[in-house]
């Protein structure tokens, strides 16, 4: 999801739920406690440097159950994150305290924002010597260097 869709959907809805993507919701008295602009400049396995940006949310829960972050305070933080975040129209991450801090993509459907799995992924897949037919195998999807694999 990118910063537009969000801010397009958020004034159509009477509430703003997020919910895992194990289908459990996050508590309703959550806050969105950073938005921020992440850089992440980075070299491949195979040696090609690479650049990524995203929007962030941190989302956050206290003890004050009466908490509701309405649609229209939502729309405010982010006209407030616009001197951060700029006029590109980023990609949202969402980071969201489990056992360990999680980071999700975002989408919506319909009616709730829904915190979706992210995956790793080989950039470099030529450069690590593993045959394409391997790379199509499940446990190979999600990363792709091995030992003697000529990428690492």
């Amino acid at each position: 999801m990118k910063i537009s869709e969000m801010k397009q959907t958020l004034p159509g809805l009477a509430a703003v739920n997020f919910r895992l993507p194990d289908g459990t919701y996050l508590p309703a008295h959550f806050h969105v406690t950073e938005v921020g602009l992440v850089t992440k400049h980075f070299i491949d396995c195979g040696g090609v440097e690479r650049r990524e940006t995203a929007a962030n949310f941190q989302l956050w829960e206290a003890g004050d159950y009466d908490h509701r972050l309405a649609p229209q305070k939502f729309l405010h933080i982010l006209d407030l994150s616009a001197k951060i975040l700029g006029r590109d129209d980023l990609d949202i991450e969402v980071e969201y305290q489990q056992d360990t801090i999680g980071k999700f993509g975002l989408a919506f459907d319909g009616q709730d924002f829904v915190l979706t799995a992210k995956q790793t992924a080989c950039l470099a897949q030529d450069a690590c010597g593993i045959p394409n037919d391997l790379l199509a195998l499940p446990q190979l999807q999600t990363a792709c260097c091995s030992p003697g694999g000529g990428c690492c």
